[in-house]
């Protein structure tokens, strides 16, 4: 009886060990079937939900292509300049004596700028008059003689050379001595003085700068393309700086030819406006307005997508999305003119180009420039 209910005992312990471990092994095993089926369960929901989100079109704002009148302009830099402008050189090596110019003064043509000594100019010149003054009393005596055949033609030619021969003389000193009185070229304003008086000077040497300020120039360069569309007697406008006024000038010339290193083209304008301060050298913004175009067509800036070769437009066709290479213009602060590619009445996409595709469907958000 003992070992039978010690046997019974056993295998009812036994059992109760093999329950438990059943019961620990289940409770282990539930979460992770739960987080399985939950993301069989996640993992299934968006194709059943996304399905038709993937597929819908692209709602995208639209530009109309019209055309329209428009005037090119461009802004080129530019340069001030004096319609005369020279530096001031001595024609002959010598001390200077006498240098009465003010420096930063209004000067008029010929005035006396300074004065290189000519003491041993002045002897030469009173030595040869006084031999001409004794050449041209020989020549009268001997011309007498000759009336009576006193002379030969031969003897009173001489005499007649020795004169003009002395008159040349004179001219040649006198010359020489104008040489050492340099003088205003034209009516201007004067600059600052590089030497001072007593100062050896020569043909290297540059007295001051005188500059014709009545009448100023401007010169600019424009791009070869717009060779065509400059001509004489255009009006331009500039500002510089320290001044907030626009100012005109008048085209007068263009260079010969085109600069070879930036394919430009130089201009010359007359100033047409004055202003005090208003300088030779100065900086000078340059606008330049062209002839309008009748049938310019102009889109927005970002309807344009950059390529590694050309530019292209997303236009709407039926729906679908269909990609067209353009060649660009001139540029506004928000519009770019369009010289090839596009039509009027075509519709270009101007918002979501990142995310269309070739012809993938895309509905309309709204039109930019609707007909009024």
């Amino acid at each position: 009886m003992r070992c039978a209910a010690w046997r019974n005992n056993a295998i009812f312990n036994s059992q109760f060990a093999s329950m438990r471990k059943f019961n620990l092994l289940w409770a282990f095993s539930l979460p992770l079937l739960v987080a399985a089926g939950c993301g069989e369960s996640s993992k299934k929901s968006p194709n059943s939900m996304g399905g038709g989100e993937k597929n819908k079109p692209l709602k995208v704002d639209l530009f109309v292509v019209r055309t329209s009148s428009y005037a090119e302009t461009i802004e080129v830099p530019g340069t001030i300049v004096a319609s005369e402008s020279v530096e001031i050189h001595p024609e002959v090596a010598g001390r200077i004596v006498k240098l009465p110019i003010e420096e930063g003064r209004f000067i008029e043509k010929g005035s006396l700028l300074a004065k290189l000594n000519d003491a041993d100019l002045v002897a030469q010149l009173n030595k040869l008059e006084i031999q001409l003054q004794l050449a041209q009393q020989t020549e009268k005596r001997q011309a007498q003689l000759l009336k009576i055949q006193g002379i030969s033609q031969q003897d009173y030619d001489i005499s007649l050379l020795q004169v003009n021969s002395l008159k040349a003389d004179i001219g040649i000193i006198k010359t020489s001595i104008e040489k050492t009185e340099i003088r205003a070229p034209f009516s201007g304003k004067l600059g600052l003085r590089n030497i001072s008086n007593g100062a050896y000077v020569n043909s290297a040497s540059v007295i001051a700068v005188i500059n014709q300020t009545d009448q100023l120039k401007l010169d600019f360069s424009i791009p070869e393309k717009y060779i065509s569309k400059i001509r004489n007697g255009q009006s331009v406008y500039f500002r510089f700086e320290g001044s907030s006024d626009s100012l005109t000038a008048r085209v007068v010339a263009t260079e010969s030819k085109v600069t070879e290193n930036s394919r430009s083209l130089q201009v010359r304008a007359l100033v047409a406006s004055k202003s005090s301060a208003l300088l030779p050298g100065s900086f000078a913004k340059v606008s330049i307005g062209f002839d309008p175009d009748p049938n310019a067509m102009l889109i927005p800036t970002q309807a344009i997508l950059p390529q590694a070769r050309g530019k292209k437009v997303i236009l709407y066709k039926g729906g679908v999305a269909v990609f067209t290479d353009i060649k660009t213009g001139s540029r506004t602060a928000d519009r770019v003119q369009i010289t090839e590619g596009l039509s009027a009445g075509d519709t270009v996409v101007t918002t979501g180009l990142l995310s269309v595709r070739p012809d993938a469907p895309i509905t309309i958000g709204k039109i930019l420039n609707p007909l009024p």
